[in-house]
């Protein structure tokens, strides 16, 4: 008897493609969205940066992260020479040398 009520039931629809993949499908969409308008503009932004650093030269007008205006009058591997005043010199780290003050100063 439990037999027939069994066959007698109907059976129970398949989900189709898009009901069983479409968590996965929105996942990867967010991940592509989140690739083309964050990650791959900020990989640009440092990529045009560090061959903006490793082009400085003597005589390059600089801005630093700490907002220190300079002139560079020493290039080495990872440091430059500024001068910010007269005879005022500092050392810093080429990493944070943020703008060229030359393009400001045109504006």
């Amino acid at each position: 008897m439990i037999d027939f009520l069994q066959a007698a039931a109907p059976a129970q629809p398949q989900p189709g493609f898009m009901q069983q993949y479409s968590f996965i499908i929105m996942i990867g969409l967010m991940v592509l969205v989140l690739w083309l308008f964050m990650w791959r503009p900020e990989a640009k932004r440092r990529k045009q940066m560090q061959a903006f650093r490793d082009g400085l030269k003597k005589g390059d007008k600089i801005i630093t992260a700490g907002g220190i205006y300079g002139t560079v009058k020493e290039v080495k591997e990872t440091t430059l020479l500024i001068e910010v005043d007269g005879n005022v010199t500092l050392r810093i780290d080429k990493n944070m040398v943020v703008a060229d003050n030359s393009d400001l100063q045109r504006q």
